[in-house]
């Protein structure tokens, strides 16, 4: 069968004869390897002849039919893989434009036609410059024409069509006025009215869209032109409401075309303000038999006009019109309350919360007048007393904004006014948290409602000041010790005090004190979410145990109750951990019983995070400790872990197989990270004797689990915090630590390795005995970096390796920068870092600024140092080298690879240059401008002379970093 296939392929294609004789051998072992699966054969068969034709030449349209078919019918799923993969490669080529074209008009069925708009909307949108000027018009003709014809096919093509045509206007800029070339085309034919409105839908879309880099200029242009034929469109929908009548599939159309215009905040509010179809958004929304689907897209439209008109004051009319018109819907929310249609509701709350968010500034300012109603507040407590806690979390940002704008004006006499609006809120959100009567166990913390509590609980934090955290958390006990409440209700009190107990003072809170009293009284035959939240609200009243001592004792016995029970377990122990954190000096008296528990910890059901979190506690607690008892402490309390680890090396080299360390591993870390004792200069470090007996076992377990990333990661990171924790005192470790280092990387070149090196350049790199072994280390830890990075797409595949060997260099150049510019090394690196500016990844972009900007800044700061004369010397030389290349790729990378996020970084570098060599920085930033391009592959203006001219000037003549970072933001923007 492959035969027949492959000689088919080669006699219609001579080019391939010689393919043919080189791939018979490794083919046909594949044949075998799989000759027992008939049907993976016939599809590896079919997409193996199918790729040749690609690279032979322009594919059939029968062949591309076929793949498209194997896409969408193939029952075996690597069929539709491989299918899909190499309709992608054909989506990249020339000749999807042509065989696009050619399947959508033979119009066999859905699936080509739809592959075939997708490809046209693709190829337009990332594949423009592909085309001569000159066929731009022809191209535009014929979508037309496919969108015209195959309007009754699928509504699925026609968006796809309709967005190839959106995206053609925007970048064709000798298409002057397609709005009203498209109006005055197809507005006297009803049945082109569909695509016409799709059209002008997605069009105001398309103009922010991230898929398009058509420029500012462009956009501006753009911009103007859609808003001078705004009210054209508006006329068109209006019109088209008129003829249509209560056609729902019309009415929804114009909606959303409605509603991306006002997104685009193009329309005119005055002319808004009085048009007909404000008025029909309204009577659809307050009619009681409206549709779903009808209803939520005008939910939409008016959401988009709310959010159009968030100045309020240059929108007055639009703005009124709007204000008056959702107040008229309450009533039409409490019928879908009543019909129980949850879908109108949350449609109603989403207005009624867009018409607060918009009214915000005019509420706080003048609240209870005009427009600054509290009405529009009332309206969110109605729908946050509605039964599904869905409901009121739409409104959460508004609240969140709320507070944040009454917490900056902190005006006593407004706090007064929307108190009692945030008493009701948290009222509401107290019997929204409470769990269903009959629900057993513990409460859950990762489904739906656990994620609800969590958002609950930020919320509260960030409102209460306005009630006041005493008063409100007295009021919430006040309602557990006078009354009875089910224990659903207690649950959800304490869980709301939990959220409140920091922020509430302890200091002679006599409050505080008698709640942690009753808490811990609490019997075991109580409900298990109501003793699970109240181990969590323990954890939270951490500041009132270290204020009042004698709750200690019976704090730490309630909690081991907990740490026994595996539901409670994992949050007695969070909450262990709270109290050794906030108590330390107190818990010191505790220790040993903190280190039986750390020793029998599996005993316990814990998570892995909760874990973790007590020997965070014991380690914290125990760096409080005498210095003479912390080594012997420190040692017990590794000892689990060391022998753990012993163990696994044991068995792997008894019976070869390989059991998992980074339980064991991360236990360590966490025990180093936060052992941290007070030590003054001259004294033994009291953990570096334990740090040097645990070292051969780390080093072990590194060498067997070289091979496997994420453990070796886990070594790395148990090492980094064990050098960390002894400083200078880990100096023996040095040399046989690199030696390891260097040889696995060797082999396996994981990142965790840079990282490490990272971390013993910062403490050793400048003790002078040990720069040029530190030295020796980057070189051998560089080479197999490079090789790794130059492969193709070697950057963008490895983003971790980026970010550290440029953590690595950066120490170096903090350390001792000398040392590091005097050696040849320093070349690649340079160069590796000129080529990873344009990376697109957060991290290691950011290492690679860093360690640019840090290099060029030792050649700035005159520091005083002795060897600043020979940095600067040493600087100048790299910058002769390399500082046109860098300038010019910064440039480039600015305008067409990185994310705004990245340009303060790319500001500071360009500012370091500038520092270093102004005039020559001018002649460089110049020569790059020059070779940015001009226009467009549509033809557009991308950048005026006058432009590139502004930016030079704004760059070199800037006095701050800011104001660099300011002009480059701007300036990028032009090509974005």
């Amino acid at each position: 069968l492959f035969a027949l296939f492959f000689n088919r392929c080669c006699r219609n294609n001579s080019g391939l004869q010689t393919i043919k004789l080189n791939l018979t051998n490794s083919v046909f072992l594949s044949i075998y390897t799989v000759r027992q699966t008939s049907r993976l054969l016939v599809c590896f068969c079919l997409i193996f002849c199918l790729r040749l034709r690609m690279e032979g030449g322009k594919p059939s349209l029968a062949l591309v039919y076929q793949a498209v078919q194997a896409l969408y019918h193939d029952p075996n799923p690597a069929g539709k893989e491989r299918a899909s993969v190499w309709l992608g490669e054909l989506q990249r080529s020339m000749y999807a434009w042509e065989i696009s074209d050619q399947l959508l008009q033979l119009k066999q069925d859905v699936e080509s036609c739809y592959f075939a708009a997708q490809t046209m909307k693709v190829k337009i949108q990332t594949s423009f410059y592909e085309l001569p000027p000159e066929t731009h018009n022809s191209l535009r003709d014929s979508l037309l024409t496919h969108i015209q014809n195959l309007k009754d096919l699928s509504p699925i093509i026609v968006t796809q069509l309709a967005l190839a045509i959106a995206d053609l206007a925007l970048q064709m800029a000798s298409w002057k006025g397609c709005v009203h070339t498209l109006i005055e085309k197809y507005n006297n034919d009803i049945s082109s009215m569909p695509f016409l409105i799709e059209i002008l839908t997605v069009l105001p879309e398309e103009v922010h869209s991230r898929s398009l880099r058509i420029g500012a200029n462009r956009r501006t242009e753009i911009i103007e032109d859609l808003a001078y034929y705004s009210s054209t469109v508006v006329t068109l929908l209006t019109t088209c409401v008129q003829k249509t009548g209560n056609d729902e599939k019309m009415l929804i159309k114009v909606f959303r075309c409605l509603g991306s215009w006002f997104n685009l905040g193009v329309l005119d509010s005055n002319f808004m303000a009085s048009n007909q179809l404000l008025m029909v958004l309204f009577q659809v929304l307050q009619r009681d038999e409206t549709s779903t689907n009808l209803h939520e897209a005008a939910s939409d439209c008016v959401c988009s006009a709310l959010y159009a008109i968030e100045n309020v004051e240059t929108n007055m009319a639009l703005a009124l019109q709007l204000f008056q018109g959702v107040l008229t819907l309450e009533t039409a929310y409490h019928m879908a309350v009543a019909r129980e249609d949850l879908d109108k509701v949350l449609n109603y709350c989403r207005i009624f919360t867009e018409l607060c968010e918009t009214f915000l500034e005019t509420t706080v300012r003048s609240p209870g007048q005009g427009m600054g109603d509290l009405r529009t507040l009332e309206l969110l407590l109605i729908c946050a007393g509605h039964p599904q806690y869905e409901v009121v979390e739409i409104s959460f940002n508004f609240w969140y904004r709320l507070g944040e704008h009454l917490y900056k004006i902190n005006d006593a006499a407004l706090h007064t006014i929307f108190r009692p609006y945030i008493q009701r809120l948290l009222h509401c959100l107290a019997r929204h948290c409470q769990l269903d009567p009959d629900h057993e166990g513990i409460p859950e913390d990762t489904d739906d409602f656990g994620e609800f509590r969590m958002r609950v609980s930020d919320l509260v934090k960030d409102v209460i000041f306005l009630v006041g955290s005493m008063e409100c958390f007295s009021q919430l006990y006040s309602t557990l010790k006078e009354g009875n409440p089910p224990w659903e209700v207690t649950e959800a009190v304490l869980f709301i005090m939990a959220a409140i107990a920091k922020s509430v003072d302890p200091e002679n809170n006599s409050t505080l004190s008698e709640v942690l009293q009753q808490v811990v009284l609490l019997p075991e035959n109580v409900h298990m979410a109501v003793r699970y939240t109240s181990i969590e609200l323990v954890g939270e009243m951490s500041e009132v145990v270290d204020r009042n001592p004698r709750f200690l004792d019976p704090v730490l016995n309630y909690l081991m109750k907990g740490l026994r029970e595996k539901p409670l377990a994992s949050a007695a122990a969070k909450a262990i951990h709270n109290i050794c954190s906030v108590c330390r000096d107190h818990m010191a008296q505790h220790f040993q019983g903190l280190l039986d528990i750390a020793r029998s910890l599996d005993s316990f059901a814990l998570s892995t995070e909760a874990a973790v979190g007590l020997l965070k506690g014991t380690a914290l607690v125990l760096a409080r400790l005498p210095l003479e008892k912390i080594a012997e402490c420190l040692s017990d309390l590794c000892a689990v872990q060391v022998m753990a680890l012993k163990k696994l090396l044991a068995e792997q080299s008894r019976n070869g197989k390989s059991a998992d360390p980074t339980v064991w591993l991360d236990r360590l870390a966490v025990i180093f990270r936060h052992t941290n004792p007070i030590v003054e200069n001259g004294q033994t470090h009291p953990c570096q004797k334990v740090i040097q007996e645990i070292w051969p076992v780390l080093s072990e377990t590194l060498n067997t689990h070289q091979a496997d990333n994420r453990i070796v990661e886990r070594c790395c990171r148990c090492l980094r915090f064990a050098v960390r924790c002894v400083g200078k005192g880990s100096a023996s470790l040095l040399q046989p630590l690199v030696t390891q280092m260097v040889s696995v990387y060797q082999v396996y070149p994981h990142s965790c390795f840079l990282y490490l090196g990272s971390i013993l350049v910062d403490e050793y790199g400048m003790e002078e005995g040990c720069r040029q072994g530190l030295l020796d280390m980057l070189q051998a830890l560089c080479m197999p970096t490079f090789q790794l990075l130059e492969q193709p797409n070697g950057l963008r595949n490895h983003p971790d390796t980026v970010d550290d060997l440029f953590r690595l260099a950066t120490r170096f150049v903090q350390r001792s920068p000398v040392t590091l510019l005097s050696s040849s090394i320093i070349v690649h690196i340079i160069q590796c870092a000129i080529a990873a500016t344009s990376l697109d990844h957060r991290d290691a972009n950011c290492s690679v600024m860093k360690f640019v900007r840090d290099l060029i800044h030792t050649g700035v700061a005159n520091d005083h140092e002795e060897d600043f004369e020979v940095r600067k010397q040493l600087i100048g030389q790299a910058m002769e080298q390399h500082g046109q290349q860098l300038v010019t790729q910064l440039m480039h990378s600015c305008c067409f690879c990185l994310p705004p996020y990245t340009l303060p970084d790319v500001a500071e570098v360009l500012w370091e240059v500038m520092m270093f060599d102004r005039p020559t920085f001018c002649r460089w930033l110049e020569n790059a401008l020059k070779g940015l391009p001009k226009e467009t592959s549509g033809g557009a203006v991308t950048v005026t002379h006058k432009q590139l001219t502004d930016f030079h000037k704004q760059v070199t003549s800037a006095e701050e970093c800011k104001q660099v970072c300011w002009a480059i933001r701007e300036f990028t923007r032009l090509y974005r």
